[in-house]
């Protein structure tokens, strides 16, 4: 495991992560701007994306940026927007070359911070609001991404699953934002929301790369300044358990049935016993060589698909199958049963073995990605507990057996959604 270390600096208003290695050629900066989950401003955010990345007062055109861009030796740049348990984040990433590379640039990562700052305080407005016509050309592009999930019968049937299992639960919310909000929004509103989210929001500011991380540290307080009073924080939603089990049923006009199950599992990043729940996932449904896949999947041939997840900020585990609709009470039979199973003890050392390595395997990817180093870091800033990769490794391999049937146990099915086709498979 390659060792990667975080120097945190908090200033008055956000905070440095200074992640230095030789890994890269390039320099990753990103500015990650945090605030609960709300369902009145989440469509809003969810298009700020869209219309950021389409023009500045200095570039005032997709190309006049994209040109910008290529004058920093193809610097890449990109803004979106995703929820991490109850949270909602807008993220500014560029990646741009290494001035160490470079003969005769020495100034290339301030060039890159001044087009972030641009790009941040100057976007293309006037009159504080945001071009109508601009606004209106990408809520179109957002009501495509939005029914572009619903037709994708996979992305649905998780959509609905979390509709109904987290239904009064901030984790709940889309991220990606709702239709019927759309005709409604306009550039005013719209910049209202984005100077709320520049002057309210907890903002951290990533920088990987090979670099003097005090020259880092100073170049970033120097080029991006603008007026913040941060007045929120990170939500962690407390554990919650189910009373009973809820079973939901969908028909439409589709084929291959959907079989979508949410678990809660009692578990959070923070907790000593999240490593534990990792090995689980890996054993029951996070791999080819999960218990979903060889027995409801190729033992079985019940399912096109059958795979697990869990989300680590919001104590959920969900399971994915694509089913014949006709398959319904033997796939959710054989499903439980490898949960059951688990929780038994049923689980060899070569399970456990392989699930180890393939863990492993994710993490050491992660880490050759300017990115995924991002990523991994800010999720122990939203899951609040800091660790090295190496400790996150070394926490993988100490788990046994029995710590994974003891996570088994606690982890509790909440609700089962049943996408199926009108005219076929048995009732529920």
């Amino acid at each position: 495991m390659s060792q990667v270390t975080e120097q945190t600096i908090k200033k008055d208003n956000y905070s440095i992560h200074l992640i230095d290695t030789k890994k890269f050629k390039t320099n990753t900066i990103a500015l990650k701007f945090t605030r609960p989950l709300k369902r009145e401003n989440i469509t809003e955010r969810a298009l700020l994306p869209f219309v950021l990345q389409k023009g500045t007062e200095k570039y005032p055109t997709e190309r006049a940026l994209r040109q910008q861009l290529d004058e920093l030796y193809g610097a890449k740049f990109s803004i979106y927007g995703a929820k991490k348990g109850e949270n909602h984040i807008v993220t500014f990433v560029l990646d741009i070359p290494n001035e160490k590379f470079i003969k005769d640039e020495e100034t290339l990562t301030k060039e890159g911070l001044q087009f972030l700052s641009d790009v941040l305080t100057k976007p293309k407005a006037k009159d504080q609001a945001f071009d109508e016509t601009l606004v209106e050309k990408e809520k179109d592009t957002l009501k495509n991404k939005i029914q572009s999930i619903i037709d994708e019968k996979m992305q649905y049937a998780n959509m609905r699953l979390i509709d109904e299992m987290c239904e009064d639960e901030a984790f709940g919310i889309h991220s990606h934002g709702y239709l019927e909000d759309l005709p409604q929004l306009d550039g005013k509103s719209l910049y209202e929301t984005y100077q709320q989210m520049l002057t309210e929001d907890r903002l951290d500011v990533f920088a990987v790369g090979d670099f003097n991380n005090e020259q880092m540290e100073k170049d970033i307080e120097e080029n991006l300044t603008f007026t913040r009073n941060p007045r929120l924080s990170i939500v962690r939603s407390e554990p919650i358990l189910p009373e009973k089990v809820d079973t939901i049923t969908e028909k439409q006009k589709i084929q291959q049935a959907k079989l979508h199950m949410g678990f809660r599992t009692g578990v959070h990043f923070s907790d000593d016993n999240f490593p534990a729940l990792q090995v689980f996932n890996g054993i029951f449904g996070g791999y080819p060589h999960s218990k979903l896949f060889l027995n409801v999947r190729e033992k079985h041939s019940l399912a096109y698909y059958a795979a697990s997840r869990f989300e680590s900020n919001k104590g959920l585990l969900f399971v994915f199958s694509g089913i014949a609709p006709e398959k319904y009470e033997q796939a959710r039979e054989i499903i439980e049963a490898q949960h059951q199973a688990i929780s038994e003890g049923e689980i060899t050392d070569k399970e456990i073995d392989q699930t180890k390595k393939a863990i492993t395997n994710q993490l050491k990817e992660t880490l050759d990605r300017s990115t995924g180093i991002i990523e991994l870091f800010h999720q122990q800033v939203i899951g609040g507990k800091s660790e090295d990769p190496q400790a996150i490794a070394e926490a993988i391999q100490s788990v046994t057996k029995e710590d994974v049937v003891a996570v088994s146990k606690q982890i509790q099915l909440d609700t089962v959604y049943f996408l199926t086709a009108e005219n076929g498979g048995e009732e529920v």
